[in-house]
Order: C-alpha cells, then structure tokens, then sequence
C-alpha cells in the first residue's frame, strides 16, 4: 500500500480520490488544511481519522508515504519542498509551480532527497493520449499542432459582479493561461518537445490575471498555435495535421474520441476505452513509480515539465502577467 496524505479540500481533491480509491495499492490516511473544522468535514467523507492544520506536523508524522497537493498555484512550490525535505513522493497538482525558478527549486529537492516528485496533468496518461502518440506516423510530415481550451469560469460570473475569487487573483498565480491553456501547452511539449519560438497575445483583466489568450510556437518544420480561455466557451475540437491526414481529438483537455481523417478521405477511428475517472491514470502512474522505487516518470518528466513552464513564463511576459511569486 501506499498511504497518502492531501492538501487542500477543495473540489479537485475530491475528484482525485474519487479516482485514487478504485485502485488496490492507494491509501488515503491523512488531510491537511488550514483550518481544523475544514479537516475534519473532509476527512469524514472519506473514513479518515488523522487530520493536520501544520504542514511540517504532517510531513514529519510517519502516517504517509506520498501526498497530493491541490493547494493554490502559489504554494505548490513551497509546500512540495517541505514533504520532499521529509522524505514524502510528492504528486503536486498542475501547474506544478508559479514560475521555473519555483520548479528548480522543486526538482532540486527531490533529486536531493531521493524521492519522486511528478506533475499532476491528466492528458498524457489517457489512453486515449497514448493512441494520438502511437499513431501520429500516420498522417506523415506534420506541419500543425492545433489545440484550443476555452471554459467559461464558474467564479467568472462574481468576478463580473466585483468580487475576485482566487481564480483571479494574481497572489495565488492564477489566471487563464495557469489554470487552462496548460492543457493545451503540455500536450504540445510531450508530443514534439521544446519549441524555438514562443509569440503570445491575451486579454488582461483589472484584477492582474489573464482572462483568455492564444500563443503561436514555432518549430524547424511545423508550427503550433493554442487558445484558451475562463472568460468565454469554445466547442472547437484540437487536430494534429499532417500531409497525408489530421487527426482529430474532441477535447485536448480529456480526449475521449480521437479520429484519422487521411487526406483520401478515409477516416480511422483511434478511440480507445478509458475509465470516466480520467484522474485514475495519474494517481495509477504515480503509485506504480513509487513501488518502483522510481523518482520521476518518463511521461510526466522533469524536463516536459521545465519546458511547459518555460512556455508559460514566455507567454506571461509578453502578454503582462505578473506574479507576487515572481518577485521572491
């Protein structure tokens, strides 16, 4: 077994478990969060009866050997860096760190500690992921990766009415390029790697987040363009195109119907059978590394990581977003 502990009691942790519990060697025996009452009401959801208010209190208990972390984009960082320094695998929820200063810091601890630190993005685990990957030899030479994610915030509504949520508030290194173009940017990094040039535009909003952008990435022989958005919905779908085909992915985010459309006009239907929670994959892939004695996956690696951030740190200085965490 391993025995996990998380961070944060919000709505994404939830999902997580939901997932988490469906396979036979997780544990969930431990909930931080800041406030006891909150701790509590969580962790009676879920049958658990150890709950913690210290983060260091947790780290140091011996009740887990991993933990999850679902806390603001703003304290990833530091809190990864406190399990990491006790020895506890750190699964840290997307995206991973404020900046790529946060992630060396990251990286840096867990190869010093010897434990397994991985990014919690979803997609690339997906089965439905792996048959993109495995049949892109396909549609030949390929010249376009498009990707579009646009989801209009549940919170964007009191936004409108003037309260600023932490969504978008830029002391939590929020914002819609964070939270949602991501989806759209690790895909891209895991697919073709690291780009040569990175031009982005994006709507600001007064509060100091971006509302909705689009970021063109150049490459020797193709080019990627990607547009997201949490102030506005888009039904389009993402296409890889080739010379000889395109293939169709209904949400970059979650792919659940992935189709070739070769140049011919046949079409291939790639789809593959996943299970609906799409967070199994990860929390699968993650538990598997740790009793593999593993410090970081191939999938989700390090370097796709870095890069990913990279891309994002770019596309924030062109288009004006700025973080407190940024000027530590």
């Amino acid at each position: 077994m391993v025995r996990f502990g998380v961070v944060g009691t919000n709505w994404i942790t939830e999902a997580f478990l939901k997932a988490a519990v469906q396979i036979e060697d997780f544990q969930l025996s431990a909930v931080y969060s800041r406030t006891e009452e909150k701790a509590k009401q969580f962790a009676g959801k879920f049958g658990v009866n150890k709950i913690y208010t210290d983060l260091e209190a947790m780290a140091v208990s011996g009740d887990l050997d991993a933990v999850y972390i679902a806390s603001p984009n703003s304290l990833h960082a530091e809190q990864a860096v406190i399990f990491m320094e006790h020895k506890v695998h750190v699964l840290c929820e997307k995206p991973i760190a404020s900046n790529t200063k946060e992630l060396q810091k990251m990286i840096d601890s867990a190869k010093g500690n010897n434990v397994l630190l991985m990014e919690a993005l979803k997609s690339t685990f997906l089965p439905n992921f792996k048959a993109v990957q495995e049949n892109l030899h396909k549609i030949g030479q390929i010249r376009r990766y498009f990707a579009s994610y646009c989801q209009y915030s549940s919170r964007y509504d009191a936004y409108r009415q003037g309260t600023v949520l932490n969504a978008f508030d830029p002391k939590f290194s929020n914002g819609a390029l964070m939270d949602i173009g991501i989806y759209c940017i690790y895909p891209l990094v895991t697919l073709f790697g690291k780009p040569e040039e990175v031009k982005a535009a994006g709507y600001m909003l007064e509060s100091g987040v971006d509302g909705e952008g689009s970021i063109v990435l150049k490459y020797p022989d193709k080019d990627a363009v990607v547009m997201y958005s949490k102030i506005a919905n888009s039904n389009l779908p993402s296409e890889i195109q080739g010379e000889d085909g395109n293939i169709f992915i209904d949400k970059i985010n979650t792919p659940e119907k992935v189709e070739i459309h070769y140049r011919n006009g046949y079409q291939e239907n790639l789809t593959q059978q996943q299970m609906s929670d799409s967070m199994y994959y990860e929390a699968k892939e993650f538990i598997e590394l740790v009793q593999a004695g593993k410090t970081e996956s191939e999938i989700n690696s390090f370097a796709n990581s870095m890069i990913a951030m990279e891309i994002i740190e770019e596309a924030r200085r062109q288009i004006g977003v700025v973080y407190p965490a940024d000027q530590k």
